[in-house]
């Protein structure tokens, strides 16, 4: 019995001192700021030809799709590049990689000329970051914000022991705002995953470059993040950053400009957008558009009283009458959502889905979560596609349970009746809907979703597997080149695949 007690002390000591050192400091005397105004950017209008978008009386959106990535680097760099008075960004990831650093020297850039940028990150995945965003932040003219901050900056896992209802909640939302004229949407991070700057590590995603009604909704839905309980300036929880060090670390060598920077240069000058935006000539889709974005309150689980987006969301899609077309990398549909999905195949509506096979995903206990599904899911008569890895690059080496593939899903869309169509962070799991914040843009456009639709079909059976089942109920994979199945999962190994069973039997299908 004394040496329970002694144990049971110390355990207490312990979590004891580490609540001290967790404690966050106080949200009092934290500048206020709302996004600008902004009704004329002649350099930023004019780069992007967005006159008749922007016009007051339009009461729709300019649509440009950024399903290219090299385009989508080359549209945040130009946004970046041709602001004049403002600069709003909100990213879950931002690595300090190649595109990473080109971006945050451009931010640093705008704000030599007077830009006034305002950067709020998730601070999940800053690890490593603290000396570049001191130095960033030290600016005058740029602010940096974290959201649901670790308080002890070199052993951040000790934070879950104290704090793991907050930490666990993060903000996955991704927009980029210029001038308040121009606003990027979408499921890309920052990353060289992201925009392909490297041939080996490749990410599918999508964006939206849009201009016009919607670009003001993304810029008030900032300002609601920008305030919240859970944005803490950087400078008041990064105690130790290094500023000159920081510095130091968004430099190139001049091996790097020479091997990759000028590389990638070449690659994005021979894209289209490159030459949309030389000649002033991007063309636009006008739609009805309508932002999807959650309380911020919901860092802090104070939001309940919201309905959960995933319901306002299809609520804003409206019931599918012929065809639902869901792209989900994660994909956890939960007993409920099988549910609603087999009863809209019972009554007629075409149901396919798209996600990452075992092999390609980046988070093999997310796949231990959807797999369990799959056949309820086939036995309603839906379709179902699993992305083969690698199906356009390189094999890289294996990463075990982190994901090893060259190129897997990270877009997040969904497409109703090829009618209307969402574009951004939302991933089909339980994280999204009750965890994580999470945004994106409904956008009524027959145009921009009878393509899309189009492309998907057209194009899903080259590059995902079809998983069916057979008379016995047996799971089958038609591999896309060869037309051959296979009864495993295709391409990933034996531990792999048994570690992905084993984790699908525990509970944790909630905080996936």
């Amino acid at each position: 019995m004394k040496k329970y007690s002694s144990r049971f002390l110390i355990y207490t000591a312990v979590c004891t001192g580490l609540t001290a050192c967790a404690s966050l400091p106080s949200l009092e005397g934290r500048s206020e700021s709302s996004y600008l105004k902004i009704d004329s950017a002649p350099r930023l209008d004019g780069v992007l030809n967005t006159y008749r978008q922007n016009s007051q009386n339009s009461g729709k959106s300019g649509i440009y799709l950024l399903n290219d990535a090299h385009e989508a680097f080359l549209a945040r760099a130009a946004l970046i590049e041709s602001a004049d008075y403002t600069l709003d960004l909100q990213y879950y990831i931002w690595h300090n990689d190649y595109s990473g650093k080109m971006l945050f020297n451009l931010l640093h850039r705008a704000a030599e000329r007077g830009v006034r940028v305002r950067l709020l990150l998730d601070d999940n995945n800053t690890n490593g970051l603290d000396n570049v965003l001191l130095a960033l932040d030290s600016h005058p003219n740029i602010e940096i914000r974290l959201f649901n901050p670790f308080t002890n900056r070199k052993w951040r896992a000790l934070g879950y022991l104290t704090d793991f209802p907050r930490l666990n909640r993060r903000m996955h939302n991704k927009s980029l705002t210029a001038d308040n004229r121009a606003t990027i949407v979408g499921g890309r991070n920052i990353g060289d995953e992201y925009f392909k700057v490297h041939q080996d590590t490749v990410f599918a995603d999508l964006d939206i470059l849009a201009v016009g009604r919607v670009v003001g909704e993304v810029s008030e839905d900032f300002d609601r993040y920008w305030a919240s309980g859970s944005s803490y300036p950087a400078a008041d929880i990064i105690k130790k950053g290094n500023i000159e060090q920081g510095i130091q670390e968004l430099e190139y060598s001049a091996q790097e400009k020479k091997d990759i920077l000028e590389r990638y240069r070449q690659e994005l000058q021979a894209s289209d957008l490159f030459r949309s935006l030389q000649n002033n000539s991007i063309k636009w889709f006008d739609a009805q558009t309508e932002l999807i974005s959650d309380d911020p309150a919901k860092g802090l689980n104070r939001s309940r009283h919201q309905e959960p987006l995933g319901e306002r969301l299809f609520a804003a899609l409206q019931k599918p009458e012929k065809s639902l077309y869901l792209v989900s990398p994660y994909f956890v549909p939960t007993r409920s959502g099988v549910e609603t999905l087999s009863e809209l195949a019972k009554e007629g509506v075409a149901v396919t889905v798209l996600t990452n096979s075992l092999q390609a995903t980046d988070v093999a206990a997310v796949h231990s979560g959807y797999a369990k599904y799959r056949k309820p899911l086939l036995q309603s008569g839906i379709e179902l596609y699993e992305l083969k890895p690698n199906h356009a690059v390189p094999k890289t080496k294996d990463r075990g349970l982190t994901g090893n593939s060259a190129t897997s899903l990270h877009a997040k869309t969904f497409i109703v009746d090829q009618k209307r169509v969402f574009i951004g962070s939302f991933n089909l799991d339980p994280r999204s809907e009750r965890l994580n914040t999470e945004m994106g843009v409904v956008i009524e456009s027959p145009k921009i979703a009878g393509i899309m639709y189009r492309t998907l079909a057209n194009t899903t059976p080259d590059y995902a597997y079809k998983v069916t089942l057979d008379q016995n109920r047996r799971l089958h994979w038609q591999h896309p080149d060869d037309k051959k199945h296979y009864t495993t999962e295709p391409e990933a190994g034996f531990w792999k695949r048994v570690t992905a069973k084993i984790l699908s039997y525990l509970p944790i299908e909630g905080l996936l």
